[in-house]
């Protein structure tokens, strides 16, 4: 069955390769005409990290007891569990490593139970007996897959069941979004053929399991059509209690998981290679004969449009048109609110930071607090209030009508573009700032620097959120219309298709497709009223979007000179310990181990005493810090925080705090009101065609070695077995 999916599928995508080739060269000499980001990226990213550490408790399938596990999440986001901390500094093996793309969270047993008991029926199991899995506290964390083996975690408080909930949906956020988005050819070839292989099963609309890299996806479709059947097949055949014929299902499932996923790797690499291959001489064509592909291509185009367009325009007018407003206001308000808790948080950090550099002594604690900062983007729990706004997006009514499986392609994507502005608001603020500290700033003006420059960042995120959030809008609306538009014109266009092929040169099969071209006109019939609403959006300025008009002018001309340079390593430049404090150590083996250790920042420090009883020690939370409520009244108490007496610091403020230690300002004032940072006003300007390449930070959790900064993990560099690796 497998076998017979995957030769399928692989003959669209090598369909899809010729094409996705054709766009991406056509697209480097056209342009795209998007304007360009003021903020930087980082071109190089920030690798040498570990996100999170700490302990908790595992369910052992096998001993049917509870284990306390040491757990670290590297920087590509591959949950990394060790028996505890000793095992992780001696490095000894990790007991498994997860990448956990395509799971759910759950927080809830009896949710679990109800998952359960639905996936194979007739396995419900009677009140009063035991369930299939027992918690010993009421904070689980459950690690729910539809193929794949199950994880069981739990923890002691509800504040560290929140804390690893918000790591645990990071990871999954990461490790879904698994294709490289700089991959210009593969990437698209890929999707696309996805797509179009689900089309012609006449499943139409959004996939909830187009989820990690391109071999867990393929073991997804395949498992699609191989579950429903093997559980016809087998489940009548289990025997015993409903629990045990639940926990044998799910141990099948995640065997024939496994299974597929080595089957599909295989076949998908071959066939990869074999594309790759013949790649320089499709190009050499396409350069060749890139004007007749051209015009081969809209001679096809304009026949099709011929064909298809009355039908087209009555279906949008009658099935799209009237509830495009209605599905743009449902994504605006949740995805507005998160990029507006995007820049409070940024705004918040920056100015807490600014007060604790003035009262700590300038200049040589700069470096240790803007490491903290520099890895903001990064850090789960900070970025939590911003990612939980788009847990609101709704389209009641409107999932159903058109066909939208769920919202949670949407979520993600809109969550991963937060993570990129805040990430590139924040490098940009690390540029600007690194080229004023070569003026040598007394402490007043790198008091007054820092707050210029972080204006100067804040006028910038709010036009590139704008840009992005635009652009996020259109995408979606085209991901929830198209499809549905396909499906009403399949039956009357689709049979019709085929004799259009006879328009295409036989030189240029590879490169124009008859599906591709019909599904490019059916998506200008629908194009211009999304445009139009989406402008009409930014007129209103409700959303704090700015208009297509305006565009920013005279924006630092040579901005993106800076960041032709190394990358900035705070911690060697302006900290006088060099990585945080810690003492030197007296032997050579000590100094290289600490190197290393120093160089895999965490992010969030979390890491609790073994020699603790419980994984988590409850602790009192400290209350959140205070935080001003405007530009004015910051530089009136950041000026307050220059005088003589402002009182002696309790300790610096670091971005990832241990587990109830709530990093606090020297100086806040007693309101506790969130910093007011609404879009102030639109920014006149003038538009440069062609912006700049989106970073590439795709973190899929396939790999868990990190680099030869943490030898600790080199020990699983060459497994790539499964999803997830068993020690």
């Amino acid at each position: 069955k497998t076998g017979k999916i995957l030769t399928e599928f692989l003959q669209f995508y090598e369909d899809q390769y010729g094409v996705a080739l054709f766009n991406s060269m056509r697209h480097e000499i056209e342009g795209t005409g998007l304007p360009q980001a003021q903020l930087l990226w980082r071109k190089v990213p920030l690798d040498e990290r570990i996100v999170f550490s700490g302990n908790l408790f595992q369910y052992q399938e096998d001993s049917k007891k509870w284990r306390n596990r040491f757990s670290l999440v590297p920087h590509n986001y591959g949950l990394v569990l060790y028996d505890n901390k000793v095992a992780y500094e001696r490095q000894v093996p990790p007991r498994a490593i997860i990448n956990s793309a395509g799971y759910k969270i759950l927080t809830s047993v009896d949710q679990y139970l109800e998952l359960i008991g639905n996936s194979l029926p007739g396995t419900t199991a009677k009140s009063g007996s035991a369930p299939i899995l027992k918690c010993p506290t009421q904070f689980p964390l459950i690690l729910w897959h539809p193929y794949a083996r199950h994880y069981y975690f739990c923890m002691m408080t509800e504040a560290e069941q929140d804390k690893w909930q918000a790591v645990l949906q990071d990871c999954i956020r990461h490790c879904n979004n698994g294709i490289p988005e700089d991959s210009k050819v593969e990437g698209p070839a890929f999707t696309d053929a996805i797509r179009m292989y689900r089309q012609s099963k006449e499943l139409y609309g959004t996939w909830e399991m187009l989820c990690g890299n391109e071999v867990q996806i393929l073991s997804n479709l395949v498992m699609e059509e191989l579950g429903p059947e093997l559980k016809a097949e087998l489940g009548p055949r289990l025997k015993g209690k409903p629990q045990e014929r639940q926990r044998q299902w799910i141990q099948i499932s995640d065997a024939v998981y496994r299974i597929v996923y080595e089957q599909a790797k295989a076949r998908f690499e071959e066939v990869l290679s074999k594309v790759q291959q013949v790649q320089p001489a499709m190009q050499a064509v396409i350069r060749t004969d890139m004007d007749q592909i051209i015009t081969s291509k809209e001679h096809l185009a304009s026949k099709i449009r011929a064909f298809i367009l009355p039908k087209a325009e009555v279906c949008v007018r009658n099935h799209v048109q009237p509830y495009i407003p209605s599905i743009l206001e449902a994504l605006m308000v949740p995805t507005s609110q998160g990029f507006t808790e995007v820049r409070d948080v940024f705004f918040k950090e920056v100015t807490d930071m600014n007060l604790n550099v003035i009262n700590e002594g300038g200049i040589d604690k700069l470096g240790e607090y803007m490491e903290k900062l520099s890895r903001l983007a990064y850090h789960p729990l900070k970025m939590q209030s911003c990612y939980e706004k788009m847990e609101s997006l709704r389209l009641d009514g409107l999932q159903q009508r058109f066909d939208v499986s769920s919202t949670s392609v949407f979520k993600q994507r809109a969550q991963i573009h937060m993570r990129e502005q805040m990430d590139n608001a924040v490098y940009t603020f690390e540029t600007l700032l690194h080229q004023e500290l070569g003026k040598g700033p007394t402490k007043e003006e790198l008091c007054k620097s820092i707050q210029r420059v972080l204006e100067r960042v804040l006028k910038k995120y709010d036009y590139d959120s704008s840009s992005v959030r635009k652009r996020f809008f259109r995408e979606a609306l085209l991901q929830i219309s198209i499809p549905f538009l396909l499906k009403k014109l399949a039956p009357t266009c689709k049979s019709e298709l085929p004799r259009f092929q006879e328009l295409i040169f036989e030189d240029f099969a590879r490169f124009i497709l008859v599906e591709n071209t019909y599904e490019e006109v059916v998506l200008q019939t629908v194009m211009k009223d999304i445009l139009q609403a989406v402008k009409e959006a930014a007129v209103q300025r409700k959303h704090n979007l700015y208009r297509d008009s305006m565009v920013m002018h005279n924006s630092d001309p040579n901005l993106h000179l800076l960041a032709e340079g190394a990358p900035i390593d705070w911690g060697e430049e302006y900290s006088n310990s060099g990585g945080g404090g810690s003492p030197s150590p007296s032997t050579p083996e000590a100094a290289t181990l600490s190197e290393k250790r120093r160089r895999a920042k965490q992010v969030v420090s979390v890491v609790q005493d073994e020699e603790a009883g419980l994984p988590f020690e409850a602790s009192p939370e400290s209350p959140p810090p205070a935080s001003p409520d405007s530009v004015t009244e910051i530089q009136g108490l950041l000026a307050q925080g220059l005088r003589p007496e402002s009182p002696p610091p309790a300790g610096p403020l670091l971005n990832g705090a241990p587990a109830g230690e709530s990093p606090q300002p020297k100086a806040a004032p007693e309101a506790s009101s969130p910093p007011a940072s609404p879009l102030q006003h639109l920014l006149p300007g003038k538009a440069v065609d062609l912006g700049p390449p989106k970073p590439s930070d795709q973190e899929t959790g396939e790999q868990v070695s990190s680099p030869s900064s943490h030898p600790a993990l080199h020990t699983t560099t060459e497994d790539s077995a499964g999803v997830q690796t068993e020690f």
